[in-house]
Parts: C-alpha cells; structure tokens; sequence
C-alpha cells in the first residue's frame, strides 16, 4: 500500500483531518469533532504515517490485548517508535499484509479514538452509540 492510498484512507473517515506539526516527513491524521468553544481544536491523532521511509510505515492505536496477539502473528507489525508501544503499533507497508487489514487496522484505530470522546462530539460525527 503507498503513501497516497493510505492518506485517502485516513481522510475517508468523518472528522478526519492531516497536518505534519512533526515536520514535512511524518503526516499525522486526527479525529477533529465539531466544537462550540473558541478555543482552537487539533482533534486526537489516530495514525501517524511516516513519508521518509521505503516503505513507508503507519502507526495506528490499538487495543493492547490485539496488538499483542497482532505483534506476535506478524512481523512487520511492532511497538511504535516514540509512542506508548502498549496501545500503539508501528505497520511496516512493504506488502506482507494484505490492504484489507491494513485498512482494517486503521479503522480500529479511528474507532477507539472516537470512542475517547465525550458523548457529544461523538454524536457531532455521526458515530452511533452501538458501534466498538
């Protein structure tokens, strides 16, 4: 999977909006909800693609109890480099793992940062209350 199918898979998600805050090499994607508050709102990252490497890598949060059985079932899946490797996984894209689980990945990513917030902006995105 190549850089640019992974950023219109991030950006296909609702709220979902990219910035580089890290430099022009690492393209971050967060959850941005709706708010009534002045105060500006960068959203909570939930993939993080590195644009330097070949090839290039996407780290995604995820569930510590999955990413352990994930980590031990694949190897170009690993703690993250510089995030809390417990609820973050680096994905190494050189084509072992098929687009579909990578892409399913990211969307687990996507949900469980949506499920961190309130009830509200939850609401703002559309998300439904029975989804994980």
């Amino acid at each position: 999977m190549d850089s640019d199918r992974l950023r219109i898979s991030c950006l296909s998600f609702t709220g979902a909006v990219e910035d580089y805050p890290f430099g022009p090499e690492i393209a971050v994607f967060r959850v941005r909800a709706p708010q009534r508050a002045a105060k500006p709102n960068p959203g909570k990252i939930f993939a993080l693609v590195r644009l330097d490497v070949h090839p290039p890598a996407i780290s995604l949060k995820c569930d510590p109890a999955l990413a352990v059985q994930l980590r031990a079932a694949n190897p170009e899946i690993t703690g993250a480099w510089h995030l809390n490797k417990k609820h973050w996984s680096s994905v190494r894209l050189d084509g072992a793992l098929s687009p579909g689980t990578v892409l399913d990945m990211i969307e687990d990513s996507y949900d469980l940062v949506v499920a961190s917030l309130t009830a509200e902006q939850r609401a703002s995105l559309g998300w439904s209350a029975g989804a994980p």
